[in-house]
C-alpha cells in the first residue's frame, strides 16, 4: 500500500510499486483530468505537481510519491476559478482541450515560483508541453493575464 495526499486528501493505492503515477491517479483513484499523451515524458499532457513541483506521471512510478503531496488539475480549484484557470477561458486557449490539463499545471507551477514572469521566461517553462492545437500564443497570453490578475 502506498500513501500519499492527493488534493489536500489522503489516498492510498494498492498497487506494484513501479505503477506509473498517471494509471494510479486516474484508474485507482478516478481522478480522470490528467491525460495520458505519449507515455514517455515528451508531451506534457499528464503533468501534476508533486510538494508543488510540476513532473510528468506517465513515467513517475507511484512509490516516488510516497509520503508527498500531490496535485492535479482537479485540486488547482474546486470550482475552476484558479486565476490560470479563468484565464484560459478568457483567452479562449483550448481548442481540441486534450493538453489542457498539463498546460494549466506546468503553468501554475512557474506562476508560484514567479508571479511576474516575462514572455520569453513563460515560453522558456512552458516548452516541454506540446500543443497539437498550435494554441501557445493564446497559452502565453492567458499565463500572462493571470499573471496580471494574481
Amino acid at each position: 500500500m502506498i500513501s500519499f495526499t492527493m488534493n489536500g486528501k489522503p489516498a492510498s493505492a494498492d498497487v506494484v510499486p513501479d505503477t506509473p503515477l498517471l494509471w494510479v491517479i486516474r484508474d485507482t483513484l478516478g481522478m480522470t483530468g490528467t491525460k495520458f499523451g505519449c507515455g514517455i515524458s515528451q508531451c506534457g499532457a499528464c503533468t501534476v505537481h508533486v510538494n508543488g513541483n510540476p513532473i510528468r506521471s506517465c513515467v513517475t512510478p507511484v512509490s516516488a510519491v510516497a509520503g508527498k503531496k500531490v496535485t492535479t488539475i482537479e485540486g488547482l480549484s474546486e470550482n475552476g476559478e484558479h486565476p490560470l484557470q479563468k484565464a484560459w477561458v478568457e483567452e479562449q486557449v483550448p481548442q481540441c482541450g486534450y493538453c489542457q490539463s498539463g498546460q494549466i499545471m506546468q503553468a501554475a507551477a512557474l506562476l508560484a515560483k514567479n508571479k511576474k514572469p516575462t514572455r520569453d521566461q513563460i515560453v522558456a517553462h512552458m516548452s516541454g508541453n506540446i500543443c497539437r492545437c498550435g494554441t501557445y500564443n493564446r497559452i502565453i497570453a492567458a499565463i500572462q493575464r493571470a499573471a496580471k490578475q494574481a
